[in-house]
Parts: structure tokens; C-alpha cells; sequence
């Protein structure tokens, strides 16, 4: 494909993708601004209390999908700066209370609701734009190409041409291929400024953020001391009742072999065989063990070869596309293999795909990472869910975790580590 083409196609899918935007825009933001403006208002009612937290939730989930949209449309990254709520909190009427006061205390919520404003206007016009240069210029080139006829009788203006003959239609067309070039040259950047002027709204002060990183970090902390625990007592477990076992009983049956070496020759190189399985089997056991804490085709072959090693033991045909001019720090690169390996997991097990798609690349002093399935949809970071550990994995390292999985699929699970490359 020459260059030229490239351009028009890229620039034809921002004018899909702008149309999008601004239907939704117009829409989803008009109408969630509403409902949440009138729920905040009947909060002294007492209705307000039962359906802001649902509506602020809602607003929350708008706001996250144009994050995701950002970032896999055009690489325009916005944080995610909510307070993550108590676990604490109590059911009931008391609970919604408390659910209220807490959301309506973020920040971040009011910042949602700046933005719910912005991008129903500002934001709409920007994104229609990058649509209506690539639409608008098919008129002029109707008009040439006969429907000028329907005017003869009053005039029609197409932009500034007033169309009435065929050498004003043909102007027309001249004045669409004019518009169609400036849209193949700016329809990307118009999409690009749409995500820009949402960020500038949603992303949380320089002060904020650090806070909000401060409160991340610390919980995340205590997460992976308590994880560090669990993972101790996993291995001492598997230890005691596995390869210790079976090295407990080796020994056991080479005394027993010392003792019948020169009574009973044939029942000796029966337990010595037995001695020999015993030892192959704890071998095997110490050598899983190990691949559990840090796999050793990741400490040898870097974070790209261990993802690789990944998909070809899934039953689900995968492809795995890296772009790493390096290597992470160790521990990043443990917490990204792993954070992999279980949304492959759960991929294969629960989605019902045929299809697996890896992609590892690093940008910006970012590590991203996305896997996508082909399968059913519906997947959500639950608490207790793989998402929700990935999650605690990646927040460890300041790192994020987005999930978009409609009814019916496809489900991509996006995530990014902070981290630079040796």
C-alpha cells in the first residue's frame, strides 16, 4: 500500500471513529449530565441518596471508555484518578449514605461532570468535524454528477459555490476535493484534539495525581507484603507436602537398601528403582516450583520469548506480536509475565474464543500490554475475579489495568507499567 492510500484510509476510519464520538457525545453526555444533575439536586429528598452513587457509577464508566478509546484510537493516555471506595462500606440505607458522601468528596467526580459538559460541546464539535470533512466533500461531487438539475429552479449553495448549472457543479466538486484534502490532512489530528481536550479536563492537577499515587502505592504495598505472604506459605506448603515428602521416603527406602544390599540383592534393586522414580518425581516437583516464583526461560530469554512460550501451550491458537528494544527491570518483567498469564488464562478458560491476540511494545517509558479474544464478552474486574489480581499485580509498580468487554466481544484487556527498557 503506497503512501497516499495509507493516508486516506487513516483518514476516512477518524472520520468513522469522529461520527462516533460525537453521537456519542451528544447523546450519552447530554443525557448522563442531565439524570446526574437531577439525582445530585433530589439528594435532600432523600431519593438522591438510593441513585447518585448508581449515576455517578455510570458517568464514571462513560468517562473510562473514552479513556480506552484514547489510548487505543490515538495513543493520548488519561489517568485514572478515583478514589477507590472503603471495603468497608455498609449496605443498606446507611451504606448509600456513606456511598454518596464519599463520591460527591472526590474530586474526580466533579472534574466528570466539568467534562460531561465539555465534550457535549466543545468536544462534539471537534470530533464532527474530523467526520465532516470526509462526508461533506460526497455532496459536491453529487452535485456534479447530476443532482445540480434538482436546483436549476432555486439556487443551492454548497459552501460558497452557488450551484444551478454544470459548470457550477463541477466547481462544487473542485470545492469537495478541496475539502476532502484538508480532511485527509487533519481528520487525525481533529480526533487526536478531541481525546486532548478531554484530558485536559479529566486528568487529575500535578499535586492531585501525586496524592492519588501516594494512596496507590501505599495500598498497593500492603497488597503485595500481604500477596509475598501468601506466595511464602504456597511454597512452603507445596514444599512440606510434595518434594520433601518424596525426599523424606527416598531416604527411608536407602536405609532400608543398606540393610538388604547383601540379605536380599532383588528386593534391593526393587526399592532402589522406587528410590530412583521417588527422586525423578521430586525433581519435577522442585523444577514446577520454581517455574512458579520466576520462570526460567524469563530470566534467560527476556519477557518477549517467555510470552511466546505462553501461547504456544494454549489450547486457543495465539499470536504474540513484541516490539521490545530491551529489558525491564526483573521484577517488572515477573509482574507483566504473570499479569499475562492469567489473562490468557482466563481468556481460554471462560471467553469461548478461537482466537488469541498478544501485543507487547514499549513507548513513552511505558510497557503496554494488550490481550485480545475473540470470544463471548461480559468480562469485568470483579473483586476476587484474575482482572482484580492482575490489577494488584500491576498497581504494585504504579502500573493500570483497562478492561472493554461488551456483550457478544470482542474483549481487549490493556494495561500499562511505567518502566524503562536496558
Amino acid at each position: 500500500m503506497n503512501r497516499p492510500t495509507g493516508q486516506i484510509r487513516a483518514a476516512l476510519l477518524a472520520a468513522g471513529r469522529g461520527l462516533v464520538l460525537s453521537l456519542t457525545a451528544l447523546a450519552g453526555s447530554v443525557t448522563l449530565f442531565a439524570l446526574t444533575l437531577v439525582s445530585i439536586v433530589l439528594i435532600p429528598l432523600g431519593i438522591g441518596l438510593v441513585t447518585t452513587p448508581q449515576m455517578l457509577a455510570a458517568v464514571r464508566k462513560h468517562a473510562n471508555q473514552r479513556r480506552l478509546l484514547a489510548i487505543t484510537w490515538s495513543d493520548v493516555r488519561i489517568p485514572v484518578p478515583y478514589r477507590p471506595l472503603p471495603k468497608d462500606v455498609r449496605s443498606g440505607f446507611t451504606g448509600q449514605v456513606e456511598r454518596t458522601t464519599l463520591m460527591l468528596k472526590d474530586p474526580a467526580t466533579w472534574r466528570d461532570m466539568q467534562w460531561l459538559l465539555v465534550d457535549m460541546t466543545a468536544g462534539s464539535v471537534v470530533a464532527l468535524l474530523a467526520a465532516t470533512l470526509m462526508i461533506y466533500p460526497v455532496e459536491g461531487f453529487v452535485l456534479a454528477a447530476g443532482l445540480w438539475r434538482v436546483f436549476t429552479d432555486d439556487r443551492y449553495w454548497y459552501a460558497f459555490v452557488p450551484v444551478d448549472s454544470q459548470a457550477t457543479g463541477l466547481a462544487a466538486a473542485a470545492v469537495g476535493v478541496a475539502f476532502f484534502a484538508v480532511g485527509v490532512a487533519l481528520s487525525e489530528r481533529l480526533l487526536r484534539a478531541h481525546f486532548v481536550i478531554a484530558r485536559s479536563v479529566l486528568a487529575p492537577t500535578h499535586e492531585q495525581e501525586l496524592a492519588l499515587r501516594i494512596d496507590r502505592l501505599t495500598e498497593t504495598r500492603h497488597e503485595a507484603v500481604d500477596t509475598a505472604a501468601s506466595e511464602l506459605r504456597r511454597i512452603e506448603r507445596d514444599l512440606h507436602d510434595g518434594a520433601q515428602a518424596r525426599l523424606v521416603a527416598m531416604g527411608m527406602n536407602l536405609g532400608t537398601i543398606e540393610a538388604l544390599i547383601e540379605k536380599d540383592p532383588a528386593q534391593a534393586k526393587k526399592l532402589l528403582a522406587t528410590a530412583r522414580e521417588s527422586s525423578a518425581e521430586a525433581l519435577t516437583e522442585l523444577r514446577d516450583l520454581v517455574r512458579g516464583i520466576h520462570p526460567p526461560v524469563l530470566a534467560e530469554r527476556g519477557l518477549g520469548d517467555a510470552v511466546r512460550a505462553l501461547a504456544l501451550r494454549l489450547p486457543i491458537p495465539s499470536e504474540v506480536d513484541v516490539e521490545l528494544n530491551g529489558r525491564a527491570e526483573a521484577p517488572v518483567e515477573s509482574a507483566a509475565y504473570f499479569a499475562i498469564s492469567e489473562a490468557l488464562t482466563n481468556a481460554a478458560k471462560h471467553s469461548g474464543a478461537d482466537r488469541i491476540w498478544v501485543d507487547l511494545h514499549h513507548v513513552d517509558g511505558m510497557l503496554r500490554i494488550s490481550v485480545t479474544d475473540n470470544g463471548k464478552g461480559g468480562a469485568v474486574a470483579t473483586g476476587g475475579s484474575g482482572l482484580s489480581g492482575i490489577e494488584r499485580r500491576l498497581g504494585t509498580f504504579d502500573g493500570i489495568m483497562a478492561v472493554s468487554s461488551p456483550a457478544g466481544g470482542p474483549t481487549m484487556v490493556t494495561m500499562e507499567i511505567p518502566c524503562e527498557l536496558s
